[in-house]
């Protein structure tokens, strides 16, 4: 899989973000405990709970992209790094591959194959994550896994370069990408989801916000490739309702 992922992002010379009513029970049923009440109250949590993803990593999470950002990350795209890093380099080109990776990283993460990261993301998130995902149940994990295709908004929200005192030089490229569980199936029947799908209840659970940090060194003489440090998954409702 990594060599797989290796492939894609070094294309070019760079590498790559019951409701139940008691209407029904008899009249002269009295009911005088409020435990299967209780009980029925936190089964229905439990089921609200199974499908929601609490985020994976400390992030502010990103979800729509800023126009500031934007001039900066193009000025940042055609004058710095085409230059004098990457003459090759393209921002859209980098989304496209991003992608893949995001494939790669999600599906691994939803198996919990932290094997498999290696190479790819980098040791401390890997660290973070396996903590984040111990703490998921069986449904939770399956909520993880992204197919490429089912990505149906993807966009830069921030291009920086870092230099340190002994010209040290590196490229890091924060990702957002917007997702539709099932994109890819409705794709192929035909059955295409409106335009305004945020506001269809029946397709809330299955949109997901995915943020993605790439970084990359780009030192005189270091041989380097693109790597994820950053790693969050979360569903745009969770943050409304907080």
């Amino acid at each position: 899989m990594n060599l797989a992922i290796r492939q894609v992002l070094t294309r070019q010379t760079f590498r790559l973000c019951d409701r139940i009513t008691y209407q029904s029970l008899p009249k002269q049923l009295n009911i005088t405990s409020s435990c299967a009440v209780t009980q029925l109250r936190n089964y229905c949590e439990d089921r609200v709970e199974a499908k929601k993803l609490p985020p994976l990593m400390e992030f502010p999470p990103i979800v729509w992209p800023s126009f500031i950002k934007f001039v900066k990350n193009w000025m940042f795209a055609n004058f710095i790094i085409r230059p004098y890093f990457e003459p090759e380099f393209s921002l859209n080109e980098f989304i496209e591959a991003s992608k893949h990776a995001v494939q790669v990283v999600s599906d691994a993460l939803q198996k919990s194959d932290f094997k498999a990261l290696e190479g790819i993301v980098d040791k401390d998130a890997i660290a973070s994550l396996k903590t984040a995902i111990s703490k998921l149940s069986v449904s939770q994990r399956q909520l993880l896994g992204i197919q490429k295709e089912d990505i149906f908004y993807a966009f830069p929200y921030q291009v920086g370069v870092m230099f340190d005192e002994s010209d040290k030089r590196w490229v890091e490229i924060t990702m957002c990408y917007h997702v539709l569980k099932g994109l890819k199936n409705m794709q192929e029947t035909g059955d295409l989801p409106p335009i305004s799908l945020g506001a269809q209840p029946e397709l809330q659970d299955k949109i997901f916000i995915l943020n993605y940090r790439f970084i990359r060194e780009f030192t005189k003489g270091v041989e380097d490739s693109w790597w994820v440090n950053i790693v969050n998954h979360f569903q745009p409702q969770s943050l409304v309702r907080k």
